[in-house]
């Protein structure tokens, strides 16, 4: 499933090789920064986009030295989805890389919301704000979190249709996220528009950070959930780094999300940080009948349970709750 491209120095590039016919390159990268991310919900604030843009950069050196694909520095444009693309740092990220100082950025605005408070659908609330221009042959560059595929489906629309307006074509697409299964089709339909619009379009890469991660629905196991949100490990395509590294810590893998609230974690802490402290409030309520290894099994069943030795549920969550309250 997964074919190893690059394995250096705790940096990994592999790329899914799956049965699924399609023109997507997609990869699955695992450095030490977007592990930590996943794995410890203390990275936040500037540690947490300047470990975003540290793995992103990774990924822009690796497909140059592995010949995979070459940017260009004036027609590449960072395509800011506002505000979740920021946390990534992708002009920043570029520059890190390659030295780079010409090339240019844009952006939208697309705030999703749930059509109703118990709906699983998803709509888009507000996308008033735009300011998109393209050089021709553009490579596009764009990061953002993924679990319905709301915002980047409308991130996608607008794009074509600025570059169409603008009597612009487009060369490449790249796309960074901490996202679910449904990152493959949005971009897949999305290859399929661009390759119809512009006939010299040549590539879309798709680079899932640590995993592809699987989303609750409704008739998920888990007893805490967020539906349509979450990015949960379980059944999930993950990076072998990725799992070793859940043996670092137990709280590693009784974590809710791989990433939380993109958004607030970066830009509006306390919010973020409330957040995670309700859910292993929650989890502490739960070891008065679950135990570690039960908890674990409804987590992350994939696990050798035996090689984190003796621990205690109600320890561990009362050890996380006391870091995030010194923050608050």
């Amino acid at each position: 499933m997964l074919q190893e491209i690059r394995n250096q120095k705790e940096n990994s590039l592999y790329k899914i090789a799956d049965e699924k016919s399609t023109n997507v390159e997609r990869f699955i990268l695992s450095t030490p920064e977007s592990r930590a991310i996943c794995n410890d919900p203390l990275v936040l604030g500037i540690e947490y986009t300047r470990n975003l843009r540290k793995s992103c950069s990774k990924f822009f050196k690796i497909i140059k030295e592995e010949h995979v694909f070459e940017l260009e520095e004036k027609q590449t444009v960072v395509y800011n989805i506002l505000r979740g693309g920021l946390n990534f740092d992708l002009r920043e990220a570029l520059a890190d890389a390659y030295s780079w100082n010409l090339h240019n950025s844009a952006f939208i605005s697309a705030q999703r919301s749930r059509v109703s408070e118990d709906s699983e659908e998803w709509h888009i609330l507000e996308s008033d704000y735009k300011k998109v221009y393209f050089p021709n042959d553009a490579d596009i560059v764009i990061g953002d979190v993924v679990a319905t595929g709301t915002s980047l489906k409308h991130g996608m629309e607008i794009m074509i249709k600025e570059a169409q307006k603008q009597n612009k074509t487009l060369r490449s697409l790249t796309f960074f996220t901490y996202g679910g299964p449904i990152t493959d089709d949005v971009l897949e339909e999305t290859d399929q528009k661009l390759r119809k619009a512009f006939p010299n379009y040549q590539k879309t890469m798709l680079c899932y950070l640590e995993g592809r991660f699987e989303i609750p629905t409704p008739e998920s196991v888990f007893q805490i959930k967020i539906t349509g949100t979450d990015l949960v490990r379980k059944d999930s395509l993950m990076a072998p780094e990725f799992i070793e590294s859940q043996y670092e810590a137990p709280s590693f893998p009784l974590e809710r999300c791989t990433i939380y609230d993109a958004g607030s974690r970066a830009f509006h802490v306390q919010e973020y940080l409330e957040d995670v402290l309700e859910y292993w409030s929650e989890v502490l309520k739960l070891s008065d009948k679950d135990t570690f290894e039960t908890y674990l099994e409804e987590r992350f069943p994939e696990l050798d349970q035996t090689r984190f030795g003796n621990q205690n549920l109600k320890s561990i969550c009362e050890e996380q709750i006391k870091k995030l309250q010194k923050l608050l």
